[in-house]
């Protein structure tokens, strides 16, 4: 392990900081509660999409106060925030009346061939099709859509918290590894795909095929051991005059931005334009639109681009801590400091190390996503799905440790099916 500097000393202090407070963010929420007096105070540290937001900026406070203004706009140029940006924009998009209602007509017909009861049914596809429907979407994409359409038909009722906390760690763990069909889809795999020349043949034999096994395990699981509070999700929610049927012409143009926002994910100038030409188009046919989840969006590339900050400075205890690993060792090694780190962060730094061997390699890429439901920073679509979901749950606070239990039991099986098959 090299000598850190001072500002790596400080950025490792912070970002160990930030950790504590992203599991802390239900006890400010309890505190907005009890303390009205400075319930804004509180609610605002409560937002786990701040935490890293907010503790980034606390770093560059001290890198202009130890390095001096160039060094500090230096190492902010230096960063890239184009998953950050990618992240608001395909949530926005993703996340429209147009798309849901395509998704929801999709998932329902496809239950209708399924042998289960319509409500088992639709959870079971939420829960395993959509995070699947990850490796050609993007993760993020699948995040939102699963997490919007859960929000209006699991959690329309009132469900066990058991309930709620299992689903949301299924959902975490499997959006996590079901991007792995492709190359282009998880941000793990985004990191290293290009330099490793992964296309996507070499993803479905060494990694998507035993994903898409430990998916409908965790699906199924869950699905039957919750079964008896599941046939809500059959009943259709009352029609709402405000949302009728979108044209076939509109969803198509959506479905069309939405594709380009994916194709061109890796050039935030082009998928930028085009989201704000998107934009436009919402505007000019405001009938067919729902208000558009710009809020949510913002709040989650506001945590990512804080991570990014944040983790730029991690580099000197993370890496060697890597490499001193054989393959084995790192795959549960990856797996664990996943929970603690962006599993975006852990590939990228594998990728820049020479002579890795393929095993050592893919053993990396398979524990960092592995791990990546068993916390909120773990895998950079877990905010959105925190930002859409949290209402839902007691004092509008999702528990760190309720999530961590929850994505253990899918983890464990995620690890056999990497491990094992």
């Amino acid at each position: 392990m090299m000598t850190p500097t001072a500002i790596q000393m400080v950025g490792a202090v912070l970002f160990a900081l930030a950790l504590l407070h992203s599991f802390s963010t239900k006890y400010f929420e309890h505190l907005a509660h009890t303390q009205p007096r400075h319930a804004g105070l509180w609610h605002l540290l409560g937002e786990v999409e701040v935490v890293f937001g907010f503790w980034a900026m606390v770093l560059m406070l001290w890198m202009f106060a130890l390095l001096g203004r160039t060094e500090a706009v230096a190492y902010l140029d230096s960063r890239n925030f184009t998953e950050p940006l990618f992240v608001f924009a395909i949530m926005v998009v993703a996340g429209t009346r147009p798309i849901l209602q395509l998704a929801a007509a999709l998932v329902r017909q496809l239950a209708r061939f399924l042998p289960l009861p319509t409500g088992m049914a639709l959870y079971f596809l939420l829960l395993a099709f959509v995070p699947l429907l990850g490796s050609f979407i993007t993760e993020p994409a699948a995040m939102t859509l699963a997490a919007l359409m859960l929000r209006d038909t699991l959690f329309s009722h009132p469900i066990s918290t058991r309930l709620k906390y299992t689903t949301l760690g299924v959902l975490f763990v499997n959006i996590s590894i079901g991007g792995t069909l492709t190359p282009f889809a998880a941000p793990p795999v985004l990191m290293v795909a290009a330099k490793w020349n992964w296309d996507v043949w070499f993803m479905i034999s060494h990694f998507g095929w035993k994903a898409a096994v430990a998916v409908i395990i965790n699906a199924a699981s869950a699905m039957l051991l919750f079964r008896h509070e599941l046939g809500h999700m059959a009943k259709r929610a009352p029609a709402n005059p405000a949302e009728a049927p979108v044209p076939a012409t509109v969803m198509g143009v959506h479905v069309l931005f939405l594709a380009l926002v994916v194709v061109f994910a890796h050039h935030p100038a082009v998928f930028i334009g085009l989201f704000l030409f998107f934009l436009g188009f919402t505007t000019a046919y405001q009938r067919h639109q729902s208000p558009l989840i710009l809020r949510e969006a913002l709040l989650v590339a506001f945590f990512l681009g804080g991570l990014v900050v944040l983790g730029g400075l991690q580099a000197w205890w993370l890496q060697p801590l890597l490499m001193g690993m054989d393959a084995t060792a790192v795959f549960f090694g990856a797996t664990a400091l996943t929970a603690i780190t962006d599993n975006a962060a852990l590939t990228y730094l594998g990728s820049l190390v020479e002579g890795l061997s393929q095993e050592f390699k893919i053993a990396l890429v398979a524990g960092a996503v592995t791990g990546g439901g068993l916390t909120v920073i773990a895998n950079a679509p877990n905010p959105a799905g925190v930002a859409i979901l949290r209402g839902q749950f007691d004092e509008g606070a999702i528990h760190p440790l309720g999530l961590l239990v929850g994505a253990l039991p899918p983890t464990l099986v995620a690890v056999l099916a990497f491990q094992v098959l």
